[in-house]
């Protein structure tokens, strides 16, 4: 199984979500474009969280120094960011691929991030509560299935907000995978109980 993470916009707990899922499948995890913090890039902090022993990590296809849109970041690098030469690394295992920010960010001037997700990607969405998260979820699923992109589940991040999930649910028909509440930090141990919750909805996708 191959799944690509995105959320709604940035900071919205995508790389948290990516460790509970790489702990869970003990699958391999791949950051194609890494944006800024490479001493403590999300492959890194990939690595921190799991306990599992299976998982690879992967390398990035393109990992950039400024903290910015790719398409910022790789001009500021002197470089342009070639889909083309993104290329899934080969593995046996489960696959996670996390994107940067929401599916439109730019990698350069013609392609985005929803452009990285191939088609037997399942396409986990990754929404996390404040005042206009409804309209950004549903504007994320409703851009990722015009493009017949298989959204296969959505984590809701952040204290439970019955009212907003309830209408996203009922509005795109996709599945709940889980919740992450807002702890007050994310360990092995933390990640590894959210693993264990959301195992059973992931293998089910």
């Amino acid at each position: 199984m191959k799944i690509f993470v995105t959320g709604i916009g940035t900071d919205v707990g995508k790389t948290i979500a990516s460790s509970i899922i790489v702990e869970a499948l003990e699958a391999d995890y791949w950051k194609p474009i890494q944006a800024g913090d490479l001493d403590n890039s999300d492959s890194h902090k990939i690595k921190s969280r799991i306990s599992n022993t299976k998982t690879q990590i992967l390398d990035n296809a393109y990992a950039l120094n400024t903290p910015a849109s790719p398409h910022l970041a790789a001009e500021i690098d002197e470089i342009t960011i070639d889909i083309k030469k993104i290329k899934e690394p080969k593995t046996k295992n489960h696959l996670v691929v996390e994107g940067a920010g929401g599916i439109l960010v730019p990698i350069n001037i013609k392609e985005c991030v929803i452009d990285l997700i191939q088609p037997d990607y399942k396409v986990i969405v990754v929404s996390r509560h404040y005042l206009g998260s409804i309209n950004h979820t549903l504007m994320t699923i409703e851009i990722l299935k015009s493009r017949n992109i298989n959204v296969a589940g959505i984590i809701f991040s952040g204290d439970e907000n019955q009212s907003t999930e309830s209408i996203i649910l009922e509005k795109t028909g996709v599945s709940m995978v889980g919740r992450i509440e807002n702890e007050p930090y994310f360990d092995q141990n933390v990640i590894a109980y959210y693993a264990d919750l959301f195992r059973e909805n992931l293998l089910k996708l």
